[in-house]
């Protein structure tokens, strides 16, 4: 028998086992971190004191609504107020008969808190939190008094309530709790709501939570992707590359503003001798607020 022959046919197996192993039996861990290229979006310095909440607007700068069975002053108290706004802002609100963004309704019912005579009330009723701003998808306002100003005071008052803004302490001010006619709209609340309005209506996936472990060659991973603008994002694609090669494609449904969907993968085999990174990136067709943030790249941690 040739030994050299023997020999070189036990040395093939064993390299051949060893191979097996490596590329396709999962051992030990590789951990990986953050790397660069998630920029968060920036919305600008928009000031939140004058608001409930953050940075609080509708999604478009068209809005609809519709008045509910109000008196003739009421009705056109209110018209007035949206006329008002519209002329000093970049919004534009119209009428519809049904699904409306903004409510109006009207009660005659004498109403008292506190001691004191309730004008009227308004605020948002359906609030998303999408990253750095508060979505509004609707609001009510209730008249309770006509106005007996020139301008219609009290319902632009609760106008500006249904837009996200609180009251003034300025007793001048529009927003101030008790109305009076001498009482403005401050010039900020008008630049608050164009600086707020000038922001395009777009989705904006954006990857959050994303953790990668290699065992072996095979990867296991969690990825979050949240849309964080004001519209409905399509359908769009997660990839995932290794060191520059694209290794896994995943389909991703339509994405609800303010709302996620997590992607868990455990044991993706790696085609690559050696990762020492990993990016992940959302393939989206359409618009975005921001592409910077469609991508997030890993990198070995170190010990």
């Amino acid at each position: 028998m040739n030994w050299k022959l023997f020999f070189g046919v036990i040395f093939f197996l064993v390299v051949f086992i060893l191979l097996v192993v490596y590329w396709f039996v999962p051992y030990g861990e590789v951990n990986f971190r953050t790397g660069s290229g998630n920029p968060n979006f920036s919305a600008g310095n928009f000031s939140s004191e004058a608001q409930f909440y953050k940075n609080m607007r509708f999604p478009d700068s068209k809005i609809s609504y519709k008045i509910y069975d109000c008196p003739i002053q009421k009705r056109n108290d209110m018209e007035r107020a949206f006329e008002i706004i519209s002329n000093l802002t970049v919004l534009d609100f119209y009428p519809v008969n049904s699904i409306e963004e903004i409510s109006v309704f009207c009660d005659n019912k004498i109403k008292i808190e506190e001691g004191l005579f309730i004008a009227g009330e308004g605020g948002p009723t359906n609030i998303t939190r999408a990253g750095e701003f508060n979505v509004i998808f609707s609001g009510s306002i209730l008249l309770l008094k006509d106005s007996s100003c020139s301008d219609p005071n009290i319902a632009i008052h609760e106008l500006l309530h249904v837009l996200g803004f609180e009251h003034s302490s300025n007793s001048n001010n529009i927003m101030y709790p008790v109305s009076n006619c001498r009482q403005t709209i401050g010039d900020d609340t008008i630049s608050l709501i164009n600086e707020l309005y000038s922001i395009e209506k777009n989705p904006d996936l954006v990857l959050e939570n994303v953790s990668a472990i290699l065992k072996g060659k095979y990867l296991d991973t969690n990825i979050t992707l949240r849309n964080n603008g004001f519209e409905k994002a399509e359908k769009s694609k997660v990839l995932i590359y290794v060191d520059g090669k694209l290794e896994k494609e995943i389909e991703v449904k339509e994405i609800e503003v303010g709302f996620g969907t997590t992607i868990t993968l455990t044991n993706l085999w790696i085609s690559q001798f050696s990762a020492e990174e990993f990016k992940f990136f959302i393939d989206y067709e359409n618009k975005e607020l921001d592409k910077k943030n469609n991508e997030l790249i890993l990198k070995i941690k170190e010990n």
